[in-house]
């Protein structure tokens, strides 16, 4: 049964298990399973991954993070001139991008970063690109939560005034952390040596950061995907899980995905040469969109994993996982609404049957005195 067509309620998730059944009898353990159930567990996430639209998903979720990136650029910029001196700031900033980009670029952006480090708004300009930033990525955390709830086959049944607060404060340590993330991998390489020899660390300190990043880095995405994978969905999870099947198995696909994808750009595409000075950021979607492909790929083998859990232990899952909601106070009001507009239009329609049954009484004698006539 497909999230895209079915979604479940409060009244549709049943406490009423099968006799001798029971949520304490499923397998603790991945391992535990049987191997038909790893078989039907594996087909199971390919089919739903496709039944329920997640490449559409995906394309969606990277609309929202492209929201978030340029407030969020407004925002970095604007610190520059609160916390540091304007013209030192920039003066780093330039000896950073200089032997990574061109004089014609360089000649671009150091009139810009100059203005807006040295603008009497730059305490403006950080607040509201904060705030902005906040919100925009809200969004996308929004559009993450809806999605789980796809895959999970359930609607959200959470007031606003709860459901907000919520997804702002997961917003705000998905931001920290996606942000940590993108500076620690941006941070390598010719860029590391550079902001090295800017800030006098030894080759030593650059070396030794350079390894210890990476652990960083697999430790902030694991706790992102965790809290993403558990907060989001309108379902009480059994546990949390710093890191699930699901969430290994994202990661798993999003460094190969990456790779892969990274060899091809090298190895077969030309984006430079067909799309010119856009190349940049078509391969920047096209990567997002690929990580959010792996997210929702692991959060469909989560959800079928416990579904395998549930059958073997003997409880009737194959149509609905036997989760209960967060919440229903939301469904019930949206069941309200459906059922007010569709009495509306029941009305409607009988008032039309009415009138044709009326007006057809009304015509019947002028017909059969039109056909009696000679």
């Amino acid at each position: 049964m497909s999230g895209a067509d079915v979604r479940r309620s409060s009244d549709d998730v049943s406490t009423a298990t099968p006799e001798g059944a029971s949520h304490e009898d499923k397998p603790e353990s991945p391992t535990d399973l049987h191997k038909q159930s790893w078989g039907f567990v594996l087909r199971k996430t390919l089919h739903e991954f496709t039944e329920d639209q997640c490449t559409d998903l995906a394309a969606a979720l990277t609309y929202y993070a492209v929201l978030a990136v340029f407030p969020a650029a407004i925002a970095l910029i604007s610190t520059i001139g609160v916390f540091a001196d304007p013209a030192a700031a920039v003066d780093n900033v330039l000896k950073i991008l200089r032997p990574l980009v061109s004089s014609q670029i360089l000649g671009t952006i150091e009139p810009f970063l100059t203005s807006v480090a040295q603008s009497d708004a730059a305490g403006v300009g950080l607040v509201v690109g904060l705030v902005a930033a906040l919100w925009s990525a809200s969004g996308y955390v929004g559009a993450f939560s809806r999605a789980m709830n796809k895959i999970y086959e359930i609607e959200e049944g959470r007031p606003f005034w709860k459901l907000r607060p919520v997804m702002l404060l997961l917003t705000f340590v998905s931001v920290l952390l996606a942000a940590t993330v993108l500076v620690l991998l941006v941070v390598s390489g010719p860029i590391l040596q550079s902001i090295g020899n800017v800030v006098g660390l030894g080759d030593a300190a650059v070396t030794t950061f350079a390894i210890v990043k990476w652990p960083l880095v697999l430790v902030m995405v694991v706790v992102l995907v965790g809290l993403l994978y558990y907060v989001t969905p309108n379902i009480q999870q059994p546990k949390f899980k710093w890191i699930s099947v699901g969430a290994a198995a994202a990661i798993g696909i999003w460094i190969v995905a990456s790779v892969a994808f990274g060899l091809y750009l090298a190895t077969f595409a030309n984006y430079s040469k067909t799309y010119g000075a856009a190349a940049s950021v078509i391969v920047a979607l096209l990567f997002v969109w690929i990580t959010n492909l792996a997210l929702l790929f692991g959060a469909e083998l989560d959800s079928e994993l416990e579904r395998g859990r549930q059958l073997q232990a003997g409880l009737p899952a194959e149509e609905d996982l036997q989760l209960p909601p967060r919440d229903t106070r939301n469904i019930k009001k949206l069941r309200k609404q459906r059922d007010k507009d569709a009495a509306i239009g029941r009305k409607i329609r009988r008032e039309a049957g009415q009138r044709d049954d009326a007006s057809a009484a009304t015509d019947a004698p002028h017909r059969e005195q039109k056909e009696g006539t000679p």
